[in-house]
């Protein structure tokens, strides 16, 4: 179990507060702020012109070419390249402190876009042998620029900052290329980590349907472990008017299809943890009488701790051998291991909630259920305490039924919340940075490896 100091305790917090709230940090917040609330049109105009240019995983060339001439621009030390094309920015402050990261994913999906706004991607691809269009449908767009203006804000006050902040704009969120490593398991493995080691690390993703001025977020196990499995059932060609001549793969793999749904519904123990198992393809055959040689099927797995994820991962294994076997045919089980859980560390998040509260007011600040969709942020959280968040992006007022959700053509973020990203980023920093300042070794962190 990895464990991590975070300078804090229940005296200091409060004499910090205070300080936060009447000393210099006061006029730090007020400055920042002030910032933040003169970049929002050109925040707003970065995230513009990324969505109108969005680039598929480890292809994010122009993206990452403007993110480095802008950090470049406010006087950091820059490194691109990093995991394919990756950009790192460090900012100095004038203090000695921690190390904080923040990170940004930059990355597309292959999604043609259907909503009518004047920066519409009208970008086109092959993706996996088909076309397709090109879209920023998850708001990888609005993390680049909110992140962008963060940069700015912290770079303005750099010599009041007591420690270091090294900005984080990854690729390959969503997935690299077939095979390719890519995304925060190779910015990791690269090193982003190091050199200077990272304190804590802080993240958000923007959502369509959290409202504007909210923010959401859990503490613990937040998003799903997500892995990847691909089944091939084997049987024996036949004429498809006499099936009792061979073994029909396509019957098998029906049944193989009904038995994984009682993984999640008779193994997975759920009034303490949730799962999904779900088929998400299924290929067999060229022609209507011809029962074929071989049936294909690939789906997505999510589980919330390791116990559920080996179990599931045990369980898909012996239900495919096991029907495949009696019917006559064969299965060949094949696992994937992609994102481990995002895990927010609960002393971290604790530590961290009134700084969201102060620039956001407390009743925007809302506790939220475990989110069955993954982020390759938990990466980093299996190497230092991290915490991940959720900005609201949909408009105030109109209905969650009538937003349409991401990674759909129909996808679409209301631009007022930019704002208060950059303002919690910043919030998140400094005040970290003032914990750290008061040298209290108070509580220890554990990392999402020691759950």
């Amino acid at each position: 179990m990895k464990k991590h100091t975070l300078f804090v305790s229940s005296l200091a917090f409060i004499g910090l507060i205070a300080h936060t709230t009447f000393g210099q940090s006061t006029t730090l917040n007020a400055r920042m702020d002030k910032t933040a609330e003169s970049l929002e049109k050109k925040v707003v105009a970065w995230r513009r012109d990324f969505h109108e240019h969005p680039e598929l995983g480890n292809r994010e060339f122009q993206t990452a070419a403007k993110i480095a001439a802008h950090l470049q621009s406010l006087g950091m030390e820059v490194k691109t390249g990093v995991g394919k094309t990756g950009v790192v920015g460090l900012l100095k402050g004038g203090k000695p402190g921690p190390v904080v990261a923040l990170r940004a994913d930059i990355d597309g999906l292959p999604v043609t876009e259907r909503v009518d706004i004047p920066f519409k991607s009208q970008v086109k691809t092959e993706y996996n042998g088909q076309q397709t269009g090109v879209m920023h449908a998850c708001g990888h767009d609005t993390h680049v620029a909110i992140l962008m203006g963060t940069a700015e804000i912290l770079a303005s006050v750099k010599n009041d900052l007591r420690g270091t902040v090294k900005f984080i704009f990854q690729p390959a969120e969503e997935g690299a290329p077939e095979g390719e490593e890519g995304g925060a398991y190779l910015m990791v493995k690269e090193g982003v980590l190091e050199n200077p080691k990272v304190d804590a690390i802080f993240g958000l993703h923007i959502n369509s349907q959290t409202e504007v001025g909210t923010i959401k977020y859990r503490p613990g196990a937040t998003m799903a472990a997500v892995d990847s499995y691909a089944i091939k059932i084997k049987g024996k060609q036949t004429h498809g008017a006499a099936p009792w001549s061979g073994v029909d793969p396509i019957v098998t793999s029906a049944q193989v299809v009904m038995g994984l749904q009682t993984i999640v519904s008779r193994n997975i123990t759920l009034t303490d943890n949730a799962a999904v198992v779900t088929v998400g393809a299924l290929h067999s055959g060229i022609r209507q009488n011809i029962i074929p040689e071989e049936a294909n099927m690939i789906g997505t797995i999510r589980t919330f701790s390791p116990e559920a994820q080996k179990l599931v991962h045990r369980r898909i294994g012996e239900i495919a051998t096991n029907i495949a076997e009696s019917a006559g045919a064969q299965a060949d089980v094949k696992i994937n291991v992609m994102y481990p859980v995002t895990y927010n560390d609960p002393k971290l998040t604790d530590q961290m909630i009134p700084s969201l509260e102060a620039v956001a007011g407390k009743n925007n600040i809302k506790l939220t259920p475990a989110q069955t969709g993954a982020e390759d942020f938990s990466f980093y959280q299996q190497k230092v305490p991290g915490f991940f968040f959720f900005l609201g992006g949909m408009t105030k007022g109109k209905k969650v039924e009538d937003a349409a959700p991401h990674h759909t053509p129909d996808f679409q973020i209301d631009e007022g919340g930019f704002v208060l990203g950059m303002k919690s980023l910043c919030r998140l920093t400094t005040d970290y940075m003032e914990f750290a300042s008061k040298g209290i070794a108070i509580k220890e962190l554990t990392t999402a490896s020691g759950q």
